[in-house]
């Protein structure tokens, strides 16, 4: 990536929107149409800014196509909710292909980690209802994530 300010303000933009995605998704248990596709709709730009060539453009693209079908699958077998789907797949236009697994392993980790929070909040309050787990907070966590450890590292120092 270049050291090119408007970058970094895009990153900075992401970070922004992956925290209200948290937010909106622990209050309501939805993630809006409008972010996902404000954070989708920006990726563009942060290619333009950050230089990426036609080949890696289009890896990023393939990564993208992969990560929305595996999602699907899951949103057809109800493990996965429709903002969460959207949300992935958007964050994936962003995070570079060899930064993205490292992404969802850290996702997976703290998902498991919010779904024995959640469910333990659950039983302790003796519902019997279907637990919703805010999984849009563990997206948005492991994209902060990312975004801390790998891309700001490379914002430089003045």
């Amino acid at each position: 990536m270049h050291s090119n300010w408007f970058s970094y303000v895009l990153l900075s933009g992401l970070a922004i929107a992956l925290l209200t995605a948290a937010c909106t998704d622990l209050k309501r248990r939805q993630i809006d149409n409008w972010l996902n596709a404000a954070i989708a709709l920006t990726a563009p730009l942060f290619w333009w800014a950050s230089a990426l060539g036609w080949h890696a453009i289009g890896l990023q693209l393939a990564v993208t196509a992969a990560t929305f079908a595996v999602l699907c699958v899951l949103f057809a077998l109800r493990a996965m909710g429709g903002g969460d789907v959207k949300l992935l797949t958007a964050l994936a236009l962003w995070i570079r292909p060899d930064w993205f697994l490292h992404l969802v392993m850290i996702m997976a980790l703290l998902g498991g980690v919010l779904t024995l929070a959640v469910a333990a909040w659950h039983i302790t309050r003796r519902q019997r209802d279907r637990i919703a787990i805010p999984y849009g907070v563990a997206i948005a966590a492991a994209g902060l994530w990312i975004l801390t450890v790998d891309y700001l590292p490379l914002a430089p120092h003045v």
